[in-house]
């Protein structure tokens, strides 16, 4: 990373931090492609327990569906980078963390291999959930290397927790 996105992350994080605060509102996320860095930056600061109920990291799709309650045909009929599975992994980090009112999951492709003509090295979905209220899906396609798209999927997840805030 380099230390301008770095600095945006953190920032970025801590105003995140603010926002669930005066929403009263706890977060958990559930990870794949970013492997725990929206956790991370949101732990990174003093206080986050407040509002950060837990990260989990769930690169296999074995751990999708054994820690996230991933449905099997699912991943077979649409596979980890798409709509339904964050879906999936949205509504079952809310049914762990019990005390979470929104959750966020990510699952994507950073590269360098690994992609397709219908699902690109940069293509990351994105998933959120409130308790009692909807669960929504999102796709973007982020350019660069490897720790540029994991560097911008969590800044686009942190973006998307405060505009679930509103």
């Amino acid at each position: 990373m380099t230390s301008d996105i770095s600095a945006e992350l953190i920032q970025r994080s801590a105003t995140l931090l603010e926002a669930l605060r005066r929403a009263e509102a706890k977060l958990v996320t559930a990870e794949s492609c970013t492997g725990g860095l929206v956790a991370a930056l949101l732990t990174h600061h003093a206080g986050s327990s407040d509002v950060t109920e837990g990260g989990l990291v769930t690169y296999s799709n074995s751990m999708k569906q054994s820690v996230l309650g991933v449905r099997p045909d699912t991943l077979r009929q649409f596979g980890a980078v798409s709509a339904e599975t964050v879906r999936e992994m949205a509504s079952g980090a809310l049914g762990i963390a019990q005390d979470a009112t929104h959750s966020v999951s990510i699952s994507g492709i950073a590269g360098p291999g690994g992609g397709s003509a219908e699902k690109p090295v940069g293509l990351v979905w994105f998933g959120t959930a409130v308790r009692g209220g909807d669960v929504r899906a999102e796709a973007r396609i982020f350019k660069g290397d490897r720790t540029e798209v994991r560097s911008q999927a969590a800044l686009y997840a942190l973006a998307l927790v405060a505009l679930r805030l509103d």
